[in-house]
């Protein structure tokens, strides 16, 4: 998702309001604005000018709305990737004050789309920054963003983009333990000497699935070599089908998705706390993080991550356990 530094009851509620936002695309797909897909498709295939058009149409047809500046949000976003750094800029300050003119109406959570809109215009200016060798500005900036939204569901956005641009090298936050499920979480300080994988998930994430049966495969190749994995998640309210739960029958259900999609974890420890969470501002799942053996960030990853990938991150790491251990022989 990094962690901001704000009250776990704001965590619970933010992650809580994000949680049902997504159980709500994930049951009624179909309320998913059509100039937002649209738009979507243009920038995938490079028609930065078909968008243009799409969005200016509803413009004239609809006016101002949190879709129309999530839309141009993520024409930033397309501009970026391509490395159009003038155009991403262009379209981040458009989408930006879009959304701060809504804002004046109603408030940041009120609408998904509005949220997205503003917490990507404040993630591409950073990464433009940075870009352009500016990190230091690019990390000041996150974090005068994060103290003003510090109570809304962008606040881990924003977070998470902090520790993309400052957590490598940097000791790796300690874990929340106090609750889990599995093996007894240890502590970082306990696993110096061998690389650590922090895997984060979340019960309903298709793209953790996705990631389990690598990391199973990872597990199986480097465990003797000493590669220890940790998967912190957290409770979100809710089971299948986005149906609310209680703190127990939501255990209960992590407990289940774990022993059957993640069957590997079984014997692994699983530290259950939203504290993790903020601490490593995850806000995006699966997000991987690579611990070295002395305790420092070598990897901070939002999203899903391929097997060669990751070997090639933790290749390095293996050899130098292992060459750490032969010179104690």
């Amino acid at each position: 998702m990094l962690k901001p530094r704000f009250a776990s009851r704001t965590i619970v509620r933010v992650a809580t309001g994000m949680a049902a936002a997504l159980a709500l695309a994930l049951i009624a797909p179909h309320l998913r604005a059509a100039l937002v897909d649209n738009v979507r498709a243009s920038i995938n295939k490079g028609d930065f000018a078909a968008a243009d058009r799409q969005i200016e149409a509803a413009r004239k047809t609809k006016g101002a709305s949190p879709e129309l500046a999530e839309a141009i949000s993520w024409e930033a976003r397309g501009a970026l990737t391509a490395r159009k750094l003038d155009q991403a800029q262009a379209y981040a300050n458009k989408a930006r004050d879009l959304a701060l003119q809504l804002l004046k109406q109603r408030k940041l959570d009120s609408n998904p789309s509005l949220a997205t809109a503003l917490g990507a215009s404040i993630e591409v200016e950073a990464k433009i920054m940075a870009a352009h060798g500016e990190t230091s500005s690019a990390v000041a900036f996150l974090k005068r963003e994060l103290q003003t939204y510090r109570a809304t569901s962008i606040a881990e956005r924003i977070a998470k983009n902090i520790n993309l641009l400052s957590m490598e090298g940097k000791p790796a936050p300690l874990l929340d333990a106090k609750e889990w499920i599995g093996a007894k979480p240890p502590t970082l300080a306990s696993l110096r000497g061998k690389p650590v994988l922090l895997f984060f998930w979340a019960h309903w994430c298709p793209d953790c699935k996705n990631e389990a049966p690598i990391l199973a495969k990872l597990l199986a190749k480097y465990q003797s070599q000493g590669l220890s994995i940790i998967a912190p998640t957290q409770r979100y309210g809710y089971v299948a089908g986005g149906k609310p739960a209680s703190p127990d029958e939501e255990l209960k259900y992590i407990v289940e998705m774990r022993d059957t999609v993640y069957s590997f974890l079984k014997d692994m420890p699983v530290p259950m706390s939203v504290a993790n969470h903020e601490r490593y501002g995850v806000s995006t799942t699966p997000t991987v993080v690579i611990v070295d053996r002395q305790g420092a960030v070598r990897l901070y990853h939002p999203g899903q991550m391929t097997e060669a990938e990751l070997e090639t991150q933790l290749r390095p790491l293996l050899a130098a356990t292992s060459s750490a251990a032969a010179g104690q022989q």
